[in-house]
């Protein structure tokens, strides 16, 4: 069984906790696109865990988890994250971690240009988590990145770096004004982390394939959601890879199968991080308090993250980019307080109606259409059972699973490994 467990909104939605949830049951978990600019929180019987590069299966003694080669890779801060799991009592190893060779190294002169290309944007900025990510996919598609393998060819490798510092520089110097990146401490960099990874560096594509033909079941884990996309997000506010499950094999390695089920995540509510618009937002008071009551701030960066009602109209094309099969819905019991509980059903424009999700700069001028629902005032984070639940919690998850069109099979009520419901 090949199983993509995939964000259907603006991310954030609780995927980290389905995968670590969900991955009792798998042999492998794959990490196939994106680096460290997000990230997910996991609590689990031995702590609180965020992770922003390894894959979730890493808490599972059990699980063999990989680094597919759709990932940006930055090599200091997976050996910070590798050390710091370890102190929290997490066994890593060669035998449970694996590095695809062709992943692409995320260097420091990257995060130097994201950070700089944000100052010049202003107030423009599309919001980046300024840790490399949208350089470094540029340099790939440039064929100007250097990838995890290229470590095992020192000689050549230093030379490449060295001419590709030295075009790096053209930018640094003669758009930004900043002082040059000297190419021996690149070289310096990359020595002094990529010889504590390059034991965990393999062909994880021909691991997978072996794997997926013995008949291993593969969990397949995204970053962010479907509105982050590349491709199919609010761009550019978007990140700069594809998060889709379609993807997902193609990140992993194994571009020759297919993936047997797909399970969006959303939450119960919206919440987003970073810039681009947002046409459920709340402001004020009433947004302070669900942010609160959620704990919404970003696990890669701290940052506030906007939150508003659910989105039918988001939602339902995120579940379409996705091709989700099933839904997981998150964080429920963050509602339980609330008397009324929003639900964004249409968006207005221009005096009428859409439900489809709209392109460009069309999405700035919605305005969001809300329908009310009675709310259930009472503590949902004990029930395990759909029978447990509140009748209007039920008419909740009803109305939301029939307006985007697919079957909600996981209700998430707390942040605990056990707290969840199987519809």
């Amino acid at each position: 069984m090949l199983t993509a467990i995939t964000g259907v909104n603006w991310g954030d939605e609780g995927k980290g906790r389905m995968v670590d949830l969900l991955s009792e049951q798998y042999d492998i978990v794959v990490r196939y696109q994106g680096g460290n600019n997000a990230g997910h929180t996991v609590i689990n019987e031995k702590g609180k865990f965020i992770l922003n590069l390894l894959p979730s299966g890493i808490l599972r003694e059990t699980t063999v988890n990989v680094m597919g080669n759709g990932m940006v890779i930055d090599l200091e801060h997976l050996v910070h994250e590798i050390e710091n799991l370890r102190r929290g009592g997490i066994a890593i190893s060669p035998e449970n971690l694996k590095i695809s060779e062709r992943a692409v190294i995320c260097m420091p002169y990257h995060k130097l240009l994201d950070c700089y290309e944000e100052d010049r944007l202003a107030d423009a900025k599309y919001g980046s988590t300024r840790r490399g990510i949208a350089p470094v996919y540029g340099d790939k598609y440039m064929k100007k990145a250097l990838r995890m393998g290229d470590l095992f060819h020192p000689e050549t490798t230093k030379a490449r770096l060295a001419d590709i510092v030295a075009y790096k520089n053209l930018t640094i110097e003669g758009v930004y004004g900043r002082p040059p990146v000297s190419a021996d401490d690149m070289w310096a960099w990359l020595v002094e982390y990529g010889d504590i990874l390059k034991p965990y560096i393999c062909d994880a594509g021909l691991y997978l394939d072996k794997a997926a033909k013995a008949g291993k079941n593969i969990l397949f884990e995204a970053q962010l959601g479907a509105l982050r996309d590349i491709d199919f997000g609010i761009y550019p506010y978007t990140s700069s890879s594809n998060v889709i499950g379609a993807y997902a094999p193609v990140g992993a390695g194994i571009p020759n199968h297919k993936i047997d089920r797909n399970i969006g995540i959303m939450k119960a509510y919206s919440s987003c991080v970073g810039e681009g618009p947002f046409t459920c937002e709340l402001f004020g008071e009433e947004a302070e308090k669900l942010r609160a009551a959620g704990g919404e701030y970003g696990a890669a960066t701290g940052r506030p993250r906007r939150v508003g009602p659910f989105d039918v109209v988001a939602s339902r094309y995120g579940c379409r980019a996705q091709g989700a099969d099933e839904i997981a819905l998150t964080k429920l019991d963050i509602l339980d307080s609330l008397d009324e509980i929003p639900v964004t059903v249409a968006y207005e424009l221009d005096g009428r109606e859409i439900h489809d999700f709209p392109y460009g700069d069309v999405l700035e001028q919605a305005k969001p259409v809300n329908k009310m629902f009675k709310g259930w005032r009472t503590d949902i984070s004990g029930c395990r059972k759909k029978e447990e639940l509140p009748r209007e919690a039920l008419e909740y998850i009803a109305f939301i699973e029939e307006a985007v069109g697919v079957k909600i099979k996981y209700v998430s009520v707390g942040a605990e490994r056990d707290q969840y419901i199987v519809l």
